[in-house]
């Protein structure tokens, strides 16, 4: 055959592979394996492959139609790049992804079952069905790195409170990771409040930002990094340290007295001047502390709780845990309303601030005089929690509340894979993820996020000791 045959050949095989996502669809093939037509392969049985199907009833396929839909997967998680076609087919396929764009992205969605394990983040790729545009794409427009109008922070409030989770089933599925390994333990995550970027640093001095984009061919971009020499960067955040929600106020932990206790001092934000001291007096020291409004708890070693309120330069409340037991984190959502404590024995205590019992018995009190007295009355004042939750056994080290106050992920690091997810306001864990194949290894740090573009889904982002960092998506 002449050269001149042969590229009109390829231009013609070329024509007829473009119009759907099975490339092969329309070629002739040179030779077939007959034992492709005696092969029977179930993709419900396994777990791995009912992301081939079609239809949620889709169940044997023939062995060369197995062929075919792994084909047809591998080309949606790595599509042809525009260099290895035609500019015939490349002219086509840019017209195919305008005009079909938004339709094959509903039609794969509905592809996603929510039970029976499809959620699991290692068998269930949503993302994978979804129509993907080249790099060139994203280089052509800024937009996915501009602001968008109620994409977060106070104006993505309402926005956020729209998104319902059900509990018991969550909608997750894994999105490809921003890190498979690191020189260290990522020892600090957090997304940006109003952009599609993730910050991550460790023990290996180096502070790094991520695009967060898991749309192929270069999913998660590294935007830049920095590195501090002889520094390990055990907690970083966009903004310094804990601030308040209004952004006003900075606080940190002072180190911890002789004999006990420990101290949290409030800085102003802008001219970084000390405003306040909130000074407890629990054996061990301070364990954590969180914001809520204009006001931050503070939870001792020992269980103790201190509610300080900024207005009135003073501790307003305290009350005991109930049933601590070496308490080691503490979390308030963003709304105020949620407060959890977790301790040295993997238990959760979950309370609701908008509890009647919780009022009256904690946020009624007025103490006055000595600390003494106060620490007298706070013994006494042991609120009851909304859930006390039992599943993981070794100590607490994460509590994250998502930006609207719907979701709560409990971790411990002390255990490979002890990750829960709590759906609020039931307080019940999710039971379908993760899964026995989800691995998480050795969690050293969880953040939940919005996408940055005002949709409604969250992105879960979790690191490891191994400087592994993945995501996952969350649909309401």
């Amino acid at each position: 055959m002449s050269g001149t045959a042969v590229r009109n050949q390829l231009d013609t095989d070329a024509g007829t592979d473009s119009r759907t996502d099975n490339d092969s669809a329309g070629h002739t093939a040179v030779w077939h394996d007959s034992d492709d037509d005696r092969v029977a392969v179930s993709l419900a049985s396994n777990p791995r492959l009912r992301k081939l199907r079609d239809t949620p009833d889709d169940d044997i396929i023939s062995g060369r139609e197995y062929v075919t839909r792994l084909r047809r997967q591998y080309e949606r998680l790595h599509p042809r790049p525009e260099w290895a076609m035609t500019q015939a087919a490349r002219k086509r396929k840019r017209q195919s992804d305008i005009g079909n764009g938004a339709a094959a992205d509903l039609q794969d969605d509905s592809d996603v079952s929510m039970s029976d394990g499809d959620n699991d983040s290692d068998d269930d790729n949503a993302s994978a069905a979804r129509s993907v545009q080249p790099l060139a794409d994203l280089l052509r427009s800024a937009g996915a790195l501009t602001r968008q109008p109620g994409s977060a922070g106070a104006g993505a409030t309402n926005s956020l409170k729209r998104r319902k989770l059900q509990p018991e089933v969550i909608d997750i599925a894994r999105l490809p990771p921003v890190t498979s390994s690191g020189p260290s333990s990522v020892e600090s995550l957090q997304f940006h409040p109003y952009y599609p970027i993730l910050l991550a640093s460790g023990p290996s001095a180096t502070a790094s930002l991520y695009h967060v984009s898991p749309q192929p061919p270069n999913p998660n971009p590294l935007l830049t990094s920095l590195h501090v020499k002889k520094t390990a960067l055990r907690h970083s955040e966009f903004c310094r340290f804990k601030t308040s929600p209004s952004g006003k106020f900075i606080a940190l932990v002072s180190s911890a007295r002789a004999g006990g206790g420990g101290s949290i001092n409030v800085l102003d934000a802008t001219t970084l001047s000390w405003i306040c001291s909130c000074r407890i007096d629990s054996q061990g020291g301070v364990a954590d502390f969180d914001w809520w409004a204009t006001s931050f708890t503070v939870i001792g070693k020992s269980g103790q709780v201190s509610e300080y309120s900024i207005a009135d330069r003073r501790v307003v409340a305290r009350w005991y845990d109930d049933g601590a037991v070496g308490s080691t984190v503490l979390a308030t959502s963003r709304d105020g309303r949620w407060t959890a404590i977790g301790s040295s024995a993997g238990i959760v205590n979950i309370y609701d601030r908008y509890n009647a019992d919780f009022k009256h018995t904690v946020l009624a009190q007025a103490p006055t005089g000595s600390s003494n007295d106060a620490s007298a009355a706070a013994a006494t004042c042991r609120p009851h929690p909304a859930r006390t939750l039992d599943q993981l056994t070794t100590p607490i080290s994460h509590l994250v509340f998502s930006p609207d106050s719907q979701l709560l992920v409990v971790a411990s690091r002390w255990k490979k894979n002890a990750l829960r997810l709590v759906h609020l306001p039931s307080c019940t864990v999710f039971r379908n993820w993760p899964t026995d194949s989800t691995n998480l290894g050795r969690i050293s740090s969880v953040a939940v996020g919005g996408q940055g573009d005002g949709s409604a889904s969250m992105l879960l982002a979790v690191g490891n000791e191994r400087g592994a960092v993945r995501l996952w998506e969350i649909r309401p």
